[in-house]
Parts: C-alpha cells; sequence; structure tokens
C-alpha cells in the first residue's frame, strides 16, 4: 500500500474531524444561526451518506466477499457485517447520557441571552466537556469509516470526508456554547471544541495500526460493509433529526434529495 494513499486518506479524516471548530468559530463569530443552511447542509450530508453507503459502500464489500466465499455466504456475511456496524455506533450512542449526547442541538443566539456575568458554573463546564467526550466517542468510527473509504477509493473517500465535516459543525457549537458560558473563555471554547474532533484521525491512526497488517478480502469486506451500517445509522439518528430540529421538514428533505443526486453524479464521473 503506496504511502501517498495513506497520508491522503489519514489528511481527509484529519480535515473532517477538525471541522467541528468550525461551529466553534461560528459561535463567537456570527451574530445569529442560519437555520436554513443548517438545515439543508445537514440534510445534504445524510443524503451524500445514505446514498454512498448502500450504492458503493456495501456493493463493494459484498463484491469483495462474494469472490472470496461465493454469492450465498459472502452475501450473508456482507449482511451481518452490516447491521454490526449498525449496532456497533448504536450502542456508543445509548452508553452516552442523554444530558450530554451530542445530539442536543444549540443556537449561536444561546451565546446573547442573560447569562452575561459568565461566572464559573461546574455543572454547564461538566456538561460541555461531557458533550466533547461524547463527540469524541462518536468521531472515532466516523474517522476510521472515512479512512478505509479513502483508501479503497480516494474519491470515494473525499465524498465521505465532506459529509462528516458538514455533520461536525453542529457539534462544534454544542461544546463551544456550555464551556463558553462556564469559564467565559472563548479561546478555552473553541480549543475544547476543536479537541474533540481529533477522535476522527485518531481513530483512523488506531485502525490503520491495528486492523491493516491484517487486512484479507474478509475482513476488508466486513469492515466495508460495517462502515455502511454506521454511516446509515449516523445518517437517520443523528443527521435527519438534526436537519429538521433546524430549519424546516423540507428543507432538509431538499437537502438529502440533492446531496443523493450530487453523489449520484460524482459516482458517474469516476465509471
Amino acid at each position: 500500500m503506496e504511502i501517498n494513499n495513506i497520508l491522503f486518506a489519514f489528511g481527509l479524516t484529519l480535515l473532517a474531524g477538525l471541522s467541528t471548530g468550525i461551529g466553534s468559530a461560528m459561535a463567537f463569530f456570527t451574530k445569529r444561526t442560519n437555520t436554513k443552511f443548517l438545515s439543508l447542509a445537514l440534510g445534504f450530508s445524510a443524503g451524500v451518506m445514505i446514498y454512498v453507503s448502500f450504492v458503493e459502500i456495501f456493493m463493494k464489500a459484498k463484491d469483495t466477499l462474494i469472490k472470496s466465499y461465493g454469492n450465498g455466504p459472502g452475501t450473508t456475511y456482507t449482511v451481518i457485517a452490516f447491521f454490526g456496524g449498525i449496532l456497533f455506533i448504536a450502542l456508543i450512542d445509548k452508553l452516552i447520557p442523554t444530558e450530554e449526547n451530542p445530539h442536543e442541538m444549540h443556537l449561536i443566539e444561546e451565546m446573547n441571552t442573560s447569562n452575561t456575568s459568565k461566572q464559573k458554573d461546574h455543572k454547564l463546564m461538566r456538561m460541555g466537556l461531557f458533550t466533547a467526550l461524547a463527540i469524541g466517542i462518536h468521531n472515532f468510527p466516523e474517522g476510521l469509516a472515512t479512512f478505509t473509504a479513502a483508501l479503497q477509493d480516494p474519491s470515494l473517500g473525499i465524498a465521505i470526508a465532506v459529509a462528516i465535516a458538514i455533520h461536525n459543525i453542529p457539534e462544534g457549537i454544542a461544546v463551544s456554547i456550555p464551556i463558553y458560558y462556564a469559564t467565559g473563555d472563548k479561546r478555552k471554547a473553541f480549543k475544547l471544541s476543536f479537541l474533540s474532533g481529533l477522535a476522527e484521525p485518531i481513530g483512523a491512526l488506531i485502525g490503520y495500526l491495528i486492523l491493516m497488517p491484517f487486512l484479507t478480502p474478509l475482513l476488508f469486506g466486513i469492515i466495508f460493509a460495517g462502515v455502511a451500517g454506521i454511516m446509515v445509522f449516523i445518517s437517520l439518528d443523528e443527521l435527519l433529526p438534526a436537519a429538521q430540529e433546524y430549519g424546516e421538514h423540507h428543507l432538509s428533505i431538499y437537502g438529502l434529495v440533492t446531496g443523493m443526486i450530487v453523489m449520484a453524479i460524482s459516482l458517474l464521473l469516476f465509471l
């Protein structure tokens, strides 16, 4: 495996993860949340991830496993790994307390409410730190997904990295707001929000160090199918509900369909 491919895949994962810093910067440098834009963008991200998971990633995993084990067993392994990926990310989600779950939406306007004294608030600080931890845990398998896809197909990796980067923006807002309230320190809030995104490249690095030396067709197919399951779950459990909460229902669906169309066209261009 060429070192350039590995570095490219790792770079994509790093950029996707650190986009939490964009959300944090938005919280500090804009007055109001552009809810329509976020709704469209999150819907777009979900459309990209759902389409590429079913049309490209799942099918590549299936083809790989069928070549090694035949049609029946190969298809069965693919389906089991797909739902295994869903179960894996669902268990991670279940273990995170509700009050610190990164699915809780936050608006930039929350910065300008009556809490102007900026006194230390341990409850808010705890909330911010645990939200950062929760996002880090969520980002770990996302990093592995981006890295694995980029190693197999760079154009596919770019699409997934962009989709994950978009969905990391509101997570950056979710970390920075309570920490800023608790400390009154924008720099500290931005730093913790930024660092929470490092879990994605760390996930990629650990995945590479542990899994890549043993990457047989069976392991690759199982990982790829599991990645498809992880991305579908993230889209249905995080992105679409968040898109609808930020804006109108129809905007999120328009974004979803647009994301699917853009992903479809991009895949056709690389045929």
